[in-house]
């Protein structure tokens, strides 16, 4: 694939699944996002974006230039509402976004539409929803398919499942195969122990090896409760199971003598920084994430990991371009 395609991100965030898409050949005509700070972190990062900080159920695609039928619908819609932690209210909860999506369809027109959201999604429980999106996409002469994907298969160092929808003309979707991955995930330890070992910790060798496989899914972010922390109680079980303590994020990594003392709990473990989870994420270590570390800790735990989004691209670029 050598031209270059169109895309109209939205629900954008810290622009994991539109760097993802760049690196194979989108470039955003606009990206949406209702958060100041992953506005900030978008603009930051690539100037010469056009960024749209508004609530997405006032966002009209033909009311501004060059978004009305583009190439691809691309978005990683809120997972609240369709989690467990979420209560699992789906399109009763004022977060959902997906019929939003469904009826920008309508507007833009693009040739295909990729979503990401919550794996729950594609659960029984959400069987009405998935048939109100079908149904949509039916009358707008669409071919669909919903898949779930670990981003862990696509170079992420930790298990990350998402549920996916793709969807395009008929003539387009006959060429579109999911991307496949690589079985061999990168361990938490292969990812972060130069980066623990960088104020010269002397157990950071010790704790590569406690953490010699491949890392819990990062979660966390809402709005709506929780600050900088990795989550619920069992996630954080989860995380002090390969040595790391979930309670809050730290500053800095270890300095040369912090104590690593897995018996003792959380207290004898290191904490994950922004950068740490930013690289986990599968983000390049130079981007530029504005904020605080509550928001900037939000922006990534929301995000699509780049590296997924790049795979998705590919194939929907390749079935695009025939």
């Amino acid at each position: 694939m050598t031209r270059r395609l169109r895309s109209l991100e939205i629900c954008a965030g810290a622009g994991g699944q539109a760097l993802g898409l760049e690196r194979a050949g989108f470039d955003p005509v606009m990206l949406v996002d209702n958060d100041g700070h992953s506005c900030a972190t978008l603009r930051a990062n690539r100037p010469r974006w056009r960024v749209l900080e508004t609530d997405l159920n006032d966002f009209v695609g033909t009311e501004h230039e060059g978004v009305a039928y583009v190439d691809l619908l691309s978005g990683g819609l809120p997972s609240a509402p369709f989690s467990i932690a979420g209560r699992q209210q789906g399109v009763a909860d004022d977060r959902d976004l997906l019929r939003t999506a469904i009826f920008l369809t309508m507007d833009v027109q693009p040739r295909a539409i990729l979503l990401e959201c919550t794996p729950n999604l594609l659960s029984p429980r959400f069987t009405s929803v998935r048939d109100f999106v079908e149904s949509e996409l039916k009358h707008l002469g669409y071919v669909w398919d919903w898949h779930i994907l670990d981003a862990q298969l696509f170079g992420v160092p930790q298990t990350r499942r998402n549920g996916l929808l793709v969807a395009m003309r008929s003539e387009d979707f006959t060429r579109f195969t999911w991307p496949e991955g690589d079985a061999q995930a990168t361990t938490l330890g292969e990812a972060l122990r130069e980066s623990m070992a960088s104020r010269g910790w002397i157990h950071a060798d010790e704790w590569a090896r406690l953490a010699d496989q491949v890392a819990p899914t990062i979660i966390g972010g809402s709005k709506n409760h929780g600050g900088a922390d990795l989550g619920p109680t069992r996630s954080k079980r989860c995380w002090e199971a390969v040595g790391i303590n979930g309670g809050s994020l730290g500053d800095h990594v270890p300095d040369p003598h912090f104590p690593l003392d897995p018996k003792a709990g959380r207290g004898g473990l290191p904490k994950l920084t922004i950068d740490q989870v930013r690289r986990l994420q599968g983000f390049p270590d130079d981007w530029t994430i504005a904020g605080g570390k509550t928001s900037a800790y939000r922006q990534l735990a929301q995000a699509v990991p780049p590296p997924l989004a790049e795979a998705l691209g590919h194939q929907i670029a390749d079935a695009l371009c025939g």
